[in-house]
């Protein structure tokens, strides 16, 4: 296993390579800075590998770590753009056709040498390569397949790679970038047609979701024939706040994308104020609290047993509230439901008690077993008990301020400075 080193930050002006002569150093200062409004760059899912003796790379060692895996590894990624030229002239990218902003290009051979050496150096385990579209859709699939294909047949590369896809590439191109990338990501970008109508008219709707359903299919089929096709599936992003989206409308797009497509992850990201923007576009970002919501939300759905319908139950007029996260507002308009006892009652009605996450829910039905759980043993097994405190019964406890609505969100509500988890 590799040891850690010291951080390094691709958009400095102090590089790793003393040798980096200053045309490569000012491309990568550019293109890392443009990928920075990418969100979707974790590497969960990626199977476990280790390169043989004339190979490079390997997804099972700690290094430099950006991005989580869930059984705790970190993965540090090389996260760059091929080029920020693009010929779309998207609104809310900085990107754009229109943007008076520094371009820059890297060829094949630039990614897959930066790639290789920054590896060499320990401060990578892997890449993310995303870019603008040039030429065509396919050129610039091709491009990005030819890094992937490069760093894995060339150089023995077995690192974790995401590409992002081009949802108007020829399916084919797709198809071949999925045997050499472990994650595949399109970005839905705006969760209605109507809003790329307005902001990204030469972005299909359908067309996304049509790759999407593509790549999902081909991952199923590759699964069953046990064969190599994003073993880490796919994912996306939506852009929070660049229209007049509600939240319930973004989560409940996600429930359908995740159902539909068998995504691994749905990404929010706020939408951020960019030069020269125009006016079709809100003139300020919003609250950053309210995209860790959705990201709550989701996680209800995806790992705490909430329908969308749920979820949705817990927004007022759609929009989730900033100073109580959505499970604990839902909890508050369900207090018929509760107090839930944590020595009777059921998986579902455990994951549904605010303060208590899906691990603490685990450990409490296995600890239930050998005895009767009191308020102190509840404690011992969660972090979130002052949250949890009114809303569950023990052995010794049962709570008595439940009653009070307005006096308990009061009492629960988190600082401004604070974001909490479950």
């Amino acid at each position: 296993m590799r040891k850690a080193t010291r951080r390094i930050d691709p958009h400095a002006d102090v590089f790793i390579f003393r040798s980096m002569d200053e045309k490569l150093a000012r491309k990568l200062r550019i293109l890392a800075d443009a990928a920075k409004y990418d969100a979707s760059c974790a590497s969960s899912g990626a199977p476990k590998r280790k390169a043989g003796a004339d190979g490079l790379g390997s997804t099972t060692g700690a290094g430099i770590c950006h991005a989580y895996t869930p059984d705790g590894r970190c993965v540090s990624l090389l996260k760059i753009l091929l080029t920020n030229y693009c010929l779309f002239d998207c609104a809310y990218c900085v990107n754009r056709r229109s943007s008076n902003v520094a371009r820059a290009r890297f060829s094949v051979e630039e990614v897959v040498t930066l790639t290789v050496e920054f590896y060499k150096r320990n401060y990578i385990e892997g890449l993310f390569l995303s870019s603008g579209i040039i030429r065509s859709p396919d050129y610039t699939m091709e491009m990005l397949t030819r890094v992937a294909k490069k760093l894995r047949r060339e150089h023995g590369f077995r690192g974790y790679i995401h590409l992002k896809s081009i949802p108007e590439a020829s399916p084919w191109l797709i198809e071949e970038a999925g045997l050499y990338a472990d994650r595949l990501s399109i970005n839905l970008e705006l969760p209605t047609e109507a809003s790329l109508i307005r902001l990204a008219p030469e972005k299909d709707g359908a067309a996304i979701e049509s790759a999407m359903g593509q790549i999902g299919e081909r991952i199923v089929q590759a699964r069953e024939e046990k064969r190599r096709f994003s073993p880490a599936g796919q994912s996306t992003q939506v852009i929070v706040g660049a229209d007049a989206t509600t939240d319930e409308a973004l989560i409940r797009k996600s429930a359908l994308l995740y159902g539909s497509y068998n995504l691994k992850r749905v990404y929010y990201s706020a939408f951020s104020p960019i030069p020269d923007a125009s006016s079709a576009l809100p003139p300020q970002a919003p609250p950053l609290r309210r995209e860790h919501r959705l990201y709550q939300a989701d996680w209800l759905i995806r790992y705490y047993e909430f329908s969308p319908d749920d979820v949705a139950n817990a927004a007022d007029d759609g929009m989730f509230a900033l100073d109580i996260d959505p499970k604990l507002a839902w909890a508050l308009k369900n207090r018929h439901l509760f107090p839930v006892d944590v020595n009777r009652a059921d998986k579902t009605m455990l994951l549904r008690v605010p303060g208590l996450g899906a691990r603490a829910v685990e450990a409490i039905i296995k600890a239930r077993r050998h005895g009767r759980l009191r308020l102190d043993d509840v404690a011992r097994l969660t972090s979130g008990l002052k949250r949890a405190r009114p809303f569950l019964i023990a052995e010794d406890f049962r709570p008595t301020t439940l009653t009070d609505r307005l006096d308990l969100r009061t009492k629960l509500a988190e600082p401004a400075e604070q974001l909490s988890l479950f």
